[in-house]
């Protein structure tokens, strides 16, 4: 399987050093992060999960830990946006430039805001999406928080 994506050259263009997790994607899984987390033997608390969103009327990359909901309401307020909602698949995956199950917040066709639920921080290192199904990137969370810009909040 190739290793290099968007995600991972954008990280490597920006001299950050990290480390490639790969397993077998299940397509069919009923959570593709818990899948994730259970394949690589992670507590899912530290891979989190990439969804797009609209917050009012702008478009926002979500990290959440795997195990969690993120809660619209949550989102809205931390965007301060009267209203939040999931993205479509298929409007997901023309903004990023990724598939669904393999979006990652690093890479996209056009820079976002992104938010992290606050409670990732904690973790040494966490895992999230490198930007193909089956290929995770884990470094430590500041590092993610620094180089996107992330807005750290309670989400869920």
């Amino acid at each position: 399987m190739a290793r290099k994506t968007p995600a991972t050259t954008a990280l490597e263009k920006a001299g950050t050093a990290f480390k490639l997790h790969e397993y077998d994607y299940d397509p069919n899984a009923d959570s593709i992060g818990l899948q994730a987390a259970q394949a690589l033997g992670i507590d899912p608390a530290r891979l989190l999960k990439t969804l797009m969103a609209r917050a009012g009327d702008t478009t926002v990359c979500v990290l959440a830990p795997s195990d969690r909901e993120v809660s619209l309401k949550k989102l809205a307020a931390a965007a301060n946006a009267k209203d939040a909602a999931m993205l479509k698949p298929a409007d997901a995956e023309r903004i990023t430039g990724y598939r669904v199950g393999g979006i990652s917040p690093f890479g996209q066709k056009k820079r976002m805001p992104v938010f992290i639920e606050q409670d990732a921080l904690a973790h040494p290192t966490i895992l999230f999406n490198g930007g193909r199904r089956g290929l995770q990137i884990e470094l430590p969370p500041a590092d993610l928080v620094r180089l996107l810009g992330a807005k750290a909040a309670s989400l869920s």
